[in-house]
């Protein structure tokens, strides 16, 4: 008896608390809902308290690891399973796999660029100056190249225009190659050579005389200061920067990879929708084994980076792993997704194989070069 007045009173104090219209979406509800059938908020009204914080905490922890074993488990040893799955309607049990893939990746990439050391000296022919100051490396520059400063004082910020007799010299005298172009003679040439004589004349100044300030080098060299001068000009600080530290310039590239791939799936989801166009499948659908491809290939280089670390291979331990593994899963996922014979797999392999190699090597051309631009 006293167990049913306690059910009753505990009924009583649950619809106390409900409502009768959703208080994240506003969708209408009945008393009888526990939770809103728009966007599944529990339907409750009650002040939230302490309990309710961690519980609700906790839950969504247990949820969240729930989903990532699931999609660690299933995208290492059920290649092609996991995207059948995943577009047959099991969403909750799986990590998206968009934001799974981008998650993986810059994780790989940030314990690979701690894990790399960074060796950044600066140089003049050579010599380190890392610690030396401005006036010290003007110094170097000038005393080894012979180029004169117009200044009033080293010690002071340049506040005066460097001659440039010198190099015009160069060329009045008959010189082969010729250091230096006014802009009346750049605008004579045609778009790529004017682009090719104008850095070639920007990476000549600034090797003889180290001037990091396009400001001041334009006016030197008496260009107009435009933004394309100056972007010009400022990649002789990246090119330095490369040459001193190549292993930074390499990271900085590798970093962006997973942003590269993000942008390159859509492309080579598109010959997977012609190829398999008989197929059931949409495009979206080829989209995302994709990306669980793509995941797996970061998956697994984390999982044998650890031990390649240690043994210092130097990644010759992921190399291997993925050039034996890499393949075999690709093939696997592609027959246990579309369910096709073996020899029309094998044939459709090799064919996407070569399509992802030269759409691949073109977009990173492209990709990598416009990166290079803005390091």
């Amino acid at each position: 008896m006293g167990s049913n007045k306690l059910t009753k009173k505990s009924k009583k104090e649950v619809s106390k608390f409900k409502g009768l219209e959703c208080l994240n979406c506003g969708a209408p509800l009945e008393l009888t809902d526990n939770f809103c059938p728009n966007c599944s908020q529990r339907n409750s009204t009650k002040q939230l308290s302490m309990n309710d914080f961690f519980e609700e905490f906790f839950s969504s922890l247990f949820t969240y690891d729930s989903r990532l074993r699931y999609t660690v488990k299933d995208l290492l040893f059920k290649p092609g399973t996991i995207t059948k799955n995943y577009v047959s309607g099991q969403r909750l049990k799986y990590a998206n796999p968009f934001r799974f893939f981008l998650s993986v990746s810059i994780i790989y990439f940030i314990i690979q660029s701690f894990s790399t050391g960074d060796n950044s000296n600066f140089s003049v022919d050579g010599n380190a100056i890392k610690n030396d100051s401005l006036t010290e490396v003007l110094k170097k520059a000038t005393t080894q190249n012979n180029i004169y400063f117009n200044t009033d004082s080293l010690n002071q910020e340049i506040d005066s225009i460097i001659t440039i007799n010198n190099l015009a010299n160069e060329k009045k005298e008959g010189s082969n190659n010729p250091t230096y172009y006014t802009e009346k003679e750049l605008d004579t040439m045609n778009w790529f050579g004017r682009m090719a004589e104008r850095t070639s004349v920007y990476r000549n100044f600034y090797n003889k005389t180290k001037i990091k300030n396009p400001e001041i080098a334009l006016d030197s060299l008496k260009h107009p200061k435009t933004d394309v001068n100056k972007w010009i000009y400022n990649k002789n600080n990246a090119i330095d920067r490369v040459i001193e530290n190549p292993n930074g310039f390499i990271n900085y590239l590798m970093g962006k990879i997973p942003f590269f791939l993000f942008f390159f799936a859509p492309f080579f989801a598109f010959f997977f929708w012609i190829l398999y166009s008989m197929k059931k499948y949409n495009y979206m659908e080829h989209l995302i084994l994709i990306f669980h491809i793509f995941s797996f290939v970061f998956l697994i280089s984390l999982l044998v980076y650890i031990p390649d670390l240690i043994l210092g291979d130097n990644g010759i331990l992921q190399g291997i792993v993925l050039m034996i593994i890499g393949p075999f899963y690709f093939y696997k996922a592609l027959r246990n997704f579309y369910k096709q014979k073996r020899l029309l797999t094998i044939f459709k392999f090799i064919l996407l194989n070569t399509v992802f190699f030269i759409g691949s090597s073109i977009a990173a051309l492209i990709f990598f070069t416009i990166t290079a631009a803005i390091y």
